[in-house]
This record gives C-alpha cells, sequence and structure tokens, in this order.
C-alpha cells in the first residue's frame, strides 16, 4: 500500500473533529486508506456497498446510528444522504472527537443539504488521485509550499525524461489504472470505471433519461479541457439545450470527472475575464478519452499544452489538499488577452502565479502573463514560475523562475 501524505491531515482532523468526511472521485484509493485507519485505530467498519446495510441505511438512518457504539467509518456515505441527519444528531447528543469517518464519492459542497446539515461537526478532506510523488514514493514534502518558499531557487537543475514524462501523462494517478503496465489494460480499466460511474453513480445522484449523453458530453469536454468553459459553445457542439448542459455540467463536477477553476477578480479597477476555465484532473483519464497512447505522443512534433496543463492542475489539486496554508487555486486572464494558467492565494492575499509550457525550451516571451501580474499587482505578486519540460532551474529576473516539471516527482528537499 502506498503512503498517501493526506493520512497525517487525516490524523489530525480525527483527533478534535466529530465528523471527518474524505471526499473524491470512485477508485482514488479512499477505501483503502479509511480501512487502514480502522485497524490502525479500533474503529468498525461499514460500506454501504452491502446490500444489506445499505437497506438499513436508507431505510431507517436513525436507527442504524442509535445502534453504533464507539469510533466507525462508513463507506460511501453519499448513497444514503439521510444518514447525515441521523448522524448529526447523534454529535449534537455525544460530541467527541473522531466519532465518525465517512467516505463519500460525490462532492458534498455541491449537494447544499447534506454539507449544511453537519457545519461546524465536519471536516472535509479531498483525496485525489495519487500524485506524481506518491507514485514515486517520495516523503510528504508539499510541493506547493515548496514552490511558495522559494524551493527551486535552491537547485540547478533535476533529473527528468521525456519517455517518463510522456509515462506519466498517460498512467495517471488512479492506483490501479496506474499500476497496469500495459496500455491495453489500462484502456480496459478506464472503459469499466467510466460505465460503472455512468451506470451506478450518477443513476443514484440524478435522474439522467438519455444516458448516452453524458459520456458524449465527457468526451468533448475532453478536448476542451484547459479551456475556458464557454457554454454557448458547448452548447452548440453537444446539441444539448444550456439548461441541461449545465445540470449534466455540476453532476460530473459532484463525481469529480471535471474540475472547474475560477478566475481571480479581487482588483475590481482591471478588466478582467471572469469566465472558469474547465480541466479533466487526472490526465491518465483525459489521455484515455482523447485516444492518446505513447506512440502517438512520442511521435508528434510537442506534447498537447492542454493535457500537460491538465497534468499540473492535477498535481496542484493533490497538494493543496494537504497543505496547512489556507491557499485557493485561480487563474489570471485580462480582456487584453494577457493571462497565467495558475495563480495560488494565500491568506494574507499574497500571490503566485505558474505558467505550463510543454515544450523544452524557453524564451522571455513565456513569462509575459506573469510579467504583466507582476507589474500590476506588484502589492500582492509573490513570485512566478514557468513549468516546463526541459532539467535546468534559470531565474528570468526578478522572483520570476523557469522550473522544471520533473519538480512534481523528483526528490526535494524543503528549504
Amino acid at each position: 500500500m502506498l503512503r498517501r501524505h493526506i493520512s497525517t491531515r487525516l490524523d489530525e482532523a480525527l483527533a478534535d473533529t466529530p465528523v471527518v468526511l474524505l471526499n473524491g472521485a470512485r477508485q482514488t484509493g479512499k477505501s483503502t486508506l479509511v480501512q487502514d485507519q480502522a485497524a490502525r485505530r479500533g474503529r468498525r467498519y461499514l460500506t454501504l456497498d452491502d446490500g444489506a446495510t445499505l437497506a438499513a441505511a436508507r431505510g431507517d438512518p436513525a436507527g442504524l446510528v442509535q445502534g453504533l457504539n464507539g469510533p466507525v467509518v462508513i463507506d460511501e456515505v453519499q448513497r444514503a444522504p439521510a444518514l447525515f441527519l441521523a448522524i448529526k444528531a447523534a454529535v449534537d447528543r455525544q460530541r467527541s472527537p473522531g466519532r465518525f469517518l465517512l467516505t463519500g464519492s460525490a462532492n458534498v459542497l455541491l449537494l447544499p443539504r447534506v454539507a449544511d446539515s453537519l457545519a461546524g461537526r465536519m471536516e472535509i478532506l479531498s483525496l485525489w488521485p495519487l500524485s506524481c510523488a506518491e507514485l514515486s514514493e517520495q516523503p510528504d514534502l508539499n510541493r506547493v509550499d515548496w514552490l511558495i518558499d522559494g524551493g527551486p531557487q535552491q537547485l540547478a537543475s533535476l533529473p527528468g525524461n521525456q519517455k517518463g514524462f510522456i509515462d506519466s501523462l498517460l498512467r495517471g494517478g488512479f492506483p490501479e489504472a496506474s499500476q497496469r503496465a500495459a496500455a491495453a489494460r489500462r484502456r480496459a480499466w478506464f472503459d469499466a470505471y467510466l460505465q460503472a460511474v455512468m451506470q451506478r453513480d450518477v443513476l443514484e445522484l440524478a435522474r439522467i433519461e438519455q444516458l448516452h449523453e453524458l459520456p458524449n458530453l465527457l468526451h468533448l469536454l475532453a478536448t476542451r479541457s484547459g479551456g475556458l468553459l464557454n457554454l454557448a459553445e458547448l452548447s452548440r457542439a453537444s446539441g444539448l439545450q444550456q439548461t441541461t448542459l449545465k445540470r449534466y455540467f455540476v453532476l460530473l463536477e459532484t463525481l469529480f470527472l471535471v474540475h472547474r477553476l475560477q478566475p481571480w477578480d479581487r482588483n475590481a479597477g482591471k478588466r478582467l475575464v471572469k469566465t472558469p476555465k474547465l480541466y479533466l484532473p487526472d490526465s491518465g483519464l483525459l489521455s484515455h478519452l482523447l485516444g492518446l497512447d505513447d506512440s502517438r505522443l512520442a511521435a508528434a512534433p510537442g506534447l498537447p499544452g492542454g493535457l500537460v496543463e491538465s497534468w499540473v492542475l492535477g498535481e496542484l489539486l493533490r497538494h493543496l489538499a494537504f497543505s496547512d496554508r489556507g491557499l485557493t487555486l485561480w487563474h489570471y486572464r485580462t480582456q487584453a488577452g494577457q493571462e497565467v494558467d495558475f495563480v495560488l492565494e494565500n491568506r494574507q492575499g499574497e500571490l503566485t502565479g505558474i505558467e505550463v509550457k510543454a515544450s523544452a525550451t524557453l524564451g522571455a516571451h513565456d513569462f509575459k502573463g506573469l510579467r504583466h501580474l507582476q507589474e500590476t499587482e506588484s502589492e500582492r505578486f509573490r513570485c512566478g514560475y514557468v513549468l516546463y519540460a526541459g532539467q535546468e532551474v534559470i531565474p528570468f529576473g526578478s522572483g520570476l523562475w523557469a522550473v522544471p516539471l520533473a519538480m512534481w516527482c523528483a526528490p526535494l528537499a524543503m528549504i
């Protein structure tokens, strides 16, 4: 079992919070992680994938919860939403830390009635697919914090190779898929995964009359990963009415299959684009939907920019999940076309910009968006990085650095 970097945060939350929910897409390793925690801490483990337990949770949620003594794990809790109110009542009667450890494969933050029922009683942690560092069995160094603290500035170079990077793009981070060496076996896994999600999770969360429309939409969104979310264009391309399209998109968000990245717009005096960007946050699933393989990527003159940017977005989300800095993630774009792929903002309002380039060569023009952000937000701007496919760490002016994409996987030390 690979160590998950969020494990420490999970133990800390259980030490002082009555209810902890581990939230994430299906097959990211939630059950493995909580079963290990249950074995170490002597917790009873229940899963709503068991038919009898699910029937009890749906038929008499209060009775099920009242019959549980001591700390307990309830896996796949989104399958019986009424359990949240029963857990709230139990916690109000006996508020002890770590009493309930829950997992969910649907984002409760997009299900407000569920999230509100445990407000002030529950901490929500996100478990994304495996990061590159976890797959490489690197220590729990948070690489987002490392960037913000200036870690790359202490280095001259980072090891990396094109073939290994292509392999990382194609494997993604779902534990079972990433461990399959043969591309054909990974394709089979992704096909089965999507079929299971559509036929079970989608049907449980929403009443979809034309089930084939949702996979078709997901394939369409894959071709737009890393671009602005243009609902009017998507409506025309998919043949779906915008009301239906919005409902389907939120459903895919709820299942963690797509991610909506909001724009940074703190400066009211600037003409900023306020349209979010869309991503498929796992590069393995994205590559599968795009029909990419190692031979196609190796033969191409360059790697697809949208795929590499989506891979970086996935790594950012994985590390933000166990950072304790209170960071928020945005994108930045002005109406004049100046843009920065990712902007990290800390609690003090300071900004770190990140641009992504799929090529191994760079020029001063690749820092154009970062320099614009640095000049117009000089009091907020902390530092800026262009992540690229080369190996050298290169300064490009005050507070600006080129850093290899290998930083997400290579052994590093916190400064």
